[in-house]
Parts: C-alpha cells; structure tokens; sequence
C-alpha cells in the first residue's frame, strides 16, 4: 500500500475532524451530539473518495 495514494483523503478526514473538534470544544465539554457531528464530518470527508471522479463533459 502507497500513503501517497491516499494522502490527500486522510488530510481530508483530519483536517475535516479537527475542525469539527475545535467548534465542539468551544466549552471545554463534549457531549454525545458533538461527538457524532465530529465522526460523521470525519466520514464525509473519507466518503470523497468513494465517489468517482465524473467525466469531462467536453471531453470527447
């Protein structure tokens, strides 16, 4: 397994759970509601690369 072929989808997830992190820890607790909001933005994130890339319309 390269990292390089998945590096961009594993900084997507932890750039996309950090965020999600830093908003729920505003005040210094996390409850169960801001946990699954981190896990599902960390899953939407890795989901991307699930998804194929669509085709170039004018690409003939």
């Amino acid at each position: 397994m390269r990292i390089g072929r998945f590096a961009k989808t594993i900084v997507a997830g932890v750039v996309a759970g950090g965020v999600a992190l830093t908003v729920a820890m505003g005040d210094d607790v996390l409850t169960a509601t801001e946990g699954i909001t981190v896990a599902l933005a960390v899953l939407g994130a890795l989901g991307v690369y699930v998804v194929p890339n669509a085709k170039d319309p004018l690409d003939r």
